[in-house]
């Protein structure tokens, strides 16, 4: 017997433009930040009225919570383009001029990743963000010059998931800031239930509530489970996705029913094993875990966190006993450091 595809029958999207497709297009799409989106919609409703661009807007975060495309969504209500880049992508003024002078009027740039910006341009950024205006050196030495470039009407929107490495004159010069939150298991069934509408695959509502609490409470690891998913159904001869094939395709991928990956559970165990249960710091631990410093601050420690599993004290990290539990080990008494 041959195998069925789930998506038999239905528009096929090609994996290049696949995530473009998952992102919502219109407010109503948007699931979830209720209060940020009310925000922004009035914003956005005000200056259309005045034919204005958006004020400059900072979004804060964890990563894969709607960022990105938040920024598409704002461009497109306010009928222009968006352009793209990130904080490491723009490493000399000259990159940052070219971006900004060829920003046509009213579009948006968005910088992901700001606080990965360096110093000198965050400065050059100052003035382009309150007075439309790009200094620029000609020459060196004595014979050195600034030249004024006049910008046209534009939106800045950065996202960051350390807002806090931001420098205060930079953070002070957006009009709007916002932090999001994670997301509920009734929102990421939301997620869900559409995302497998686009995708054209069947998705019952039981499977989609399993597959929601292993989700780590945000719609891009959703949706990226959801594909697999998908494909495990496909490769099975399934014509739908359900709670069995949610759970055999986790289990395949090492993600429990918390939504932990193998490398959460390792990071746990290496406080654990190697550091007495903390605290520990994030160079050493980075070094222990084989894992760089900045991937676990932003991916692995905000979920682990949020669970109650560990905890940040001034002296480093540290498991709880409730991580103790989930990996079935006795929780140890603490030790009394004495210095």
């Amino acid at each position: 017997m041959s195998n069925q595809d789930p998506t038999a029958g239905k528009a096929r999207i090609d994996v290049q433009g696949l995530d473009a497709a998952l992102r919502p297009r219109q407010w109503h799409e948007f699931v979830g930040q209720e209060r940020i989106k009310k925000n922004l919609r009035i914003l956005v409703d005000a200056a259309k009225g005045r034919s204005d661009p958006v004020e400059h807007i900072l979004l804060g975060g964890p990563a894969g919570l709607g960022k990105t495309t938040l920024a598409h969504l704002i461009a497109r209500e306010m009928d222009t383009t968006v352009r793209v880049t990130s904080g490491p992508a723009i490493e000399r003024v000259g990159d940052l001029a070219a971006l900004l002078t060829n920003l046509q009027p009213r579009e948006i740039l968005f910088i992901d990743e700001v606080h990965r910006l360096s110093k000198l341009i965050e400065e050059v950024l100052y003035p382009a963000m309150e007075s439309r205006v790009l200094d620029i050196m000609i020459g060196k030495g004595p014979s050195a010059r600034t030249i004024q470039l006049e910008l046209p009407p534009f939106t800045l929107i950065a996202a960051t998931t350390r807002i806090g490495m931001l420098s205060s004159p930079l953070r002070s010069r957006f009009g709007n800031t916002f932090r999001f939150e994670f997301y509920t298991p009734e929102e990421l069934v939301r997620i869900l239930t559409r995302s497998a509408s686009v995708l054209g695959v069947s998705m019952g509502a039981d499977a989609a509530a399993t597959l929601a609490r292993s989700c780590r409470a945000t719609p891009r690891v959703a949706n990226r489970l959801l594909k697999r998913c998908r494909d495990w159904a496909q490769v099975h001869g399934n014509t739908a996705i359900t709670s069995a094939v949610v759970s055999q395709t986790l289990a395949l991928m090492e993600i429990d029913a918390q939504g932990l990956e193998p490398m959460d559970r390792r990071i746990m165990s290496v406080i654990i094993e190697k550091f007495a249960g903390g605290p520990v710091g994030l160079q050493a631990l980075a070094a222990a875990s084989a894992e760089e410093e900045e991937t676990i601050a932003e991916v692995y420690e905000p979920y682990l966190m949020r669970l109650g599993f560990i905890e940040r004290t001034p002296r480093g990290r540290m498991v709880t006993e409730r991580a103790y539990a989930h990996l079935g080990l006795a929780a140890q008494r603490p030790q009394t450091l004495l210095g």
